[in-house]
């Protein structure tokens, strides 16, 4: 009976919510006028854009632009669906000129493209970037469409999060607001394609299979992407056997790729498409934006608004990280990620209490200041917004968690555990520890807080775990990682993961009791092992990214690399666990476990690598953890 007003509940919502677009849309239609207009810039290329301009001649309006490579469309008369489908609805009610812009190179627009074009603060003349492009755009704009009132907001998501971010670089005085959203940052560091130097080759290829191949003249035509004749993503990464391989399948068209092959380490190449380098003298309000488990760019957000902080002691820079996989708090619901629940619609509230003021006070001077914290960051685990003055917050103390023998964690420094204590397990590569238990064709975002049960029965990770917390642990920052390990190869790959062990007892309180996935029912709960944050790092970049350099075989050695920031109670009750592991695929590619470089290596160079993780006092192995008081 239960499971029939819940199909019966579905129904009327997906009913309304229909209705509800059905007349967003029709209103939309008769109040917008939609314009198509080629910008050109300062070196004679245009851009194509599109416009939506209120027919409302009651007062002035603002601009509020996205600059994309994914495409403008639909191009010709037809209007954008995200006008009535997504909470730009409320800008359309607000009367905001609403513009999309394809960048240059893409889709309609002229000139050629570059991936994440390199910021020039030299430039002089005609030399552009995407920050000039940007400026003309908005010098365009401003002096050529009618009724609006001289200020402008830019925001996107990802791909479009960057070109946000050089928007804000662009220093035109009628840029008022921006909004970085999961912006790509750097691509070898920690964001889609790269984290901590190692590939990511599931994101990489499906994206650029299409996404990089070239488009000699303006189109509205996308290309088809790679045509996989096997679907379970572990098993086709696999049979691949190398990413020479993955390159082969490609072709030799797509050109960023290529350069991503030719660049194995983080030289200037790769220094220069940091976005991070134009973060000087920033003027407009920010408000950078992202998700605690945003698959894509996690790093990218939380390092964005470092690096404003600490490039612009004085700019206006606001974050909000709520528990969101890559660009949910545009999406109806916020409820939950997977099986975790967060007890409120934090999109809905998101929308409506951060994003929409900010934008409606900084270009319409509508409503109070919004005041808006400095940080603004949902707490999973208590899953409650917490308003900070700084980020990590104030009363945030490191303190360094020990790995300690037979799977345990120690607060306290192994002294009295004698010298050579480890743990270890065989990596083997023709085996590697997948990232999530199901079998599928593309990368989930549910990976971010999955049950990592499936990965603690293997004998190739490592798991260490507390005693039930006897009050709650809150994290807040950064963590970590710092391990004193031996490898019986030249290199090999660390993943470390924080995850919170729930109690066997425990289920939400709307799961249907003894209920399986299998069963149509709530996943069970009870001893859920929710992934809370993971990374990797490759180990032949511990001391240096630029400059890789090979292990002696079972030489003690140290890897310390931080994780991106945490913002999760482990509650009364639960435990916190550590997992260790050197394989995590196909999200990130196989590590050779030989000291080379691993886009040339070919199936037989992969070995198997016995990987030891020291826990004594001469050698103790810890995890610094970023606890607020």
């Amino acid at each position: 009976m239960r499971k029939i007003l819940l199909v019966l509940v579905s129904i009327l919502f997906v009913n309304l919510l229909f209705a509800q677009y059905e007349q967003d849309s029709a209103w939309i239609k008769d109040n917008y006028t939609k314009l198509e207009k080629y910008i050109p810039m300062r070196d004679g290329v245009k851009l194509f854009t599109s416009i939506y301009i209120p027919k409302d001649k009651s007062e002035k309006h603002p601009i509020l632009m996205t600059r994309t490579p994914y495409s403008c469309a639909p191009y010709g008369t037809d209007f954008n669906s995200r006008l009535w489908e997504r909470y730009w609805r409320y800008y359309a009610r607000e009367n905001y000129i609403i513009v999309t812009q394809d960048v240059r190179g893409r889709w309609m627009s002229e000139g050629e493209f570059a991936d994440v074009r390199p910021f020039n603060k030299n430039k002089t003349g005609t030399e552009t970037d995407e920050a000039s492009d940007t400026y003309d755009a908005i010098d365009w704009m401003i002096k050529n469409l009618p009724d609006n009132n001289g200020n402008v907001g830019v925001f996107g998501i990802s791909y479009p999060g960057f070109y946000s971010t050089m928007a804000a670089a662009s220093g035109h005085p009628a840029l008022k607001a921006v909004s970085p959203q999961a912006p790509v940052t750097d691509w070898f560091m920690g964001d889609d394609f790269h984290h901590n130097g190692a590939f990511f080759p599931m994101d990489g290829f499906s994206f650029y299979s299409s996404f990089g191949k070239p488009r000699p003249k303006p189109t509205t035509i996308g290309s088809p992407g790679y045509n996989f004749t096997i679907k379970d993503n572990y098993k086709f990464y696999l049979n691949a056997g190398s990413l020479k391989k993955l390159g082969e399948y490609l072709g030799d068209s797509i050109k960023f790729w290529h350069e991503m092959y030719a660049h194995p380490n983080y030289d200037d190449w790769w220094k220069a498409r940091d976005a991070r380098t134009a973060m000087y003298n920033i003027k407009p309000a920010m408000l950078v934006v992202g998700g605690l488990f945003d698959a894509e760019d996690c790093f990218g957000a939380w390092n964005l608004y470092k690096a404003i902080e600490r490039q612009n002691p004085s700019a206006n820079n606001k974050l909000v990280m709520g528990p969101w996989y890559h660009g949910q708090w545009a999406s109806s619901d916020g409820t939950q990620l997977g099986n975790v629940k967060f007890d409120s619609n934090t999109s809905y509230w998101y929308q409506n209490n951060i994003e929409i003021p900010f934008f409606n006070y900084y270009l319409k001077g509508k409503g109070d200041d919004p005041k808006l914290s400095e940080a603004t960051i949902f707490f999973t685990g208590e899953n409650k917004w917490k308003k900070l003055d700084q980020w990590p917050p104030k009363t945030t103390q490191p303190r360094p968690i020990y790995l300690a023998p037979e799977g345990a964690l120690s607060w306290n420094l192994p002294t009295y555990v004698k010298a050579g204590s480890y743990s270890e397990y065989i990596s083997d590569p023709a085996n590697p520890v997948p990232y999530t238990e199901d079998v599928h064709f593309r990368r989930t975002r549910e990976y971010m807080t999955d049950d990592q049960r499936f990965t603690s029965r293997r004998p190739d990770v490592l798991t260490f775990e507390t005693y039930p917390l006897e009050e709650d642990l809150t994290l807040a920052g950064p963590v970590i990682a710092n391990l004193k390990v031996s490898i019986s190869g030249t290199d090999a790959d660390f993943v470390v993961k924080v995850i919170d062990v729930f109690p066997d007892d425990f289920k939400y309180p709307d799961d249907v009791p003894q209920a399986g996935k299998s069963a149509g029912g709530s996943y069970l709960m009870g001893g859920y092992q929710m992934l809370v944050r993971g990374e990797i790092m490759r180990g032949k970049f511990r001391n240096s990214f630029s400059v890789p350099e090979p292990f002696k075989p079972n030489k003690i050695e140290t890897i310390e690399f931080t994780l991106p920031d945490v913002a999760h109670t482990f509650k009364k009750g639960h435990k916190l666990m550590i997992q260790i592991q050197s394989s995590w695929f196909p999200l990130a590619d196989r590590n050779p476990q030989q000291f080379m470089n691993i886009y040339e290596a070919n199936p037989e160079d992969f070995k198997k690598a016995t990987i030891r993780i020291y826990h004594d006092g001469k050698n103790p192995s810890s995890i610094l953890l970023p606890i607020m008081r």
